[in-house]
């Protein structure tokens, strides 16, 4: 499929160079002199671009949801159909990892952090007598290796999470950091709406 801007220069070769009128350039490609035309509505990009590009390439396992997140933060305001447009346009979609797993890049070295500075999250599960699967939330502080909480349920959605760390900021001085894996209860939209609330990176 031709797209506009590939026979709007098309129409514009013809012009160029065999010297023909815009009515008869349109005729001879089958193109409609109101493409020609046409003026995008759409601003100027440019600089949306070029942030995006620079947080995916610290942050190479964030998706176009949790990159929205980060942009609103920094004051841009964009509807998330066209930061997904956007996000594919730029090819910055997070490719499936396989195989052997390799580092990517440079990579920082991580702070020893002091006491109540990270939190770590993760989950395990185990099984009843009856069949029935179980999880549990743990919340590790980093650097005094304290289990802050254990939260055992059948299921324990983002939203649930969100809430066990409202309760233990209140308990506690709030982290200045939360660290944890890519599971769907850690990256779902509750997590990022309660990270951007909470200020928490």
């Amino acid at each position: 499929m031709v797209t506009p801007a590939a026979k709007r220069k098309a129409v514009a070769h013809l012009r160029d160079a065999f010297g023909m009128s815009e009515r008869r350039a349109c005729k001879a490609i089958g193109c409609c002199r109101m493409t020609m035309r046409y003026q995008t509505p759409r601003a100027d990009d440019a600089d949306l671009r070029q942030r995006m590009r620079a947080i995916t390439q610290d942050r190479r396992r964030f998706g176009y949801r949790r990159l929205n997140v980060l942009l609103k933060r920094e004051g841009y305001v964009v509807n998330h159909k066209m930061l997904f447009r956007l996000y594919q346009e730029e090819k910055l979609a997070v490719r499936r990892r396989g195989g052997r797993k390799r580092a990517i890049g440079a990579r920082a070295p991580m702070t020893v952090p002091m006491a109540n500075d990270r939190w770590s999250l993760d989950f395990v599960s185990d099984q009843l007598t009856d069949g029935r699967r179980f999880r549990i939330l743990t919340v590790v502080d980093d650097c005094t290796r304290e289990c802050l909480a254990l939260v055992a349920d059948t299921s324990v959605s983002g939203t649930r999470v969100a809430r066990e760390l409202d309760r233990l900021m209140i308990e506690r001085r709030k982290p200045k950091m939360v660290v944890s894996d890519n599971g769907s209860e850690l990256t779902s939209n509750s997590i990022l709406t309660w990270a951007d609330q909470s200020r928490v990176a």
